[in-house]
């Protein structure tokens, strides 16, 4: 039986560091998956937990799977680790938008 696989989740090193240069481009390690992402907000999951980041014009700027590496670009306005209850937040996040 052949198993399917999540594009959006990638192998990690155990190490997570995030560098923030000028607001405009944030470089992060340990990225385990990217949940959703849009030109105002990113959401992926850590190796030390969930990670909401806010901003406008937001992009992808590169990815690297092999090593769980991201880069994103744009204008930075917050970056948030959510509690381990991933689906709380979630069901919080669309209920909002779609009020």
């Amino acid at each position: 039986m052949e198993e399917s696989v999540n594009p959006l989740r990638f192998e990690t090193n155990p190490y997570h560091h995030v560098v923030i240069k000028d607001r405009k481009t944030m470089e992060l390690s340990g990225v385990k998956q990217i949940d959703s992402f849009d030109s105002d907000e990113f959401l992926l999951e850590t190796t030390l937990g969930w990670m909401l980041i806010n901003g406008k014009d937001l992009s992808l700027g590169k990815l690297d799977t092999e090593h769980g590496d991201l880069i994103i670009k744009g204008n930075i306005d917050s970056i948030n680790y959510l509690s381990n209850k991933k689906g709380q937040e979630r069901t919080s996040l669309f209920a909002r938008l779609f009020k």
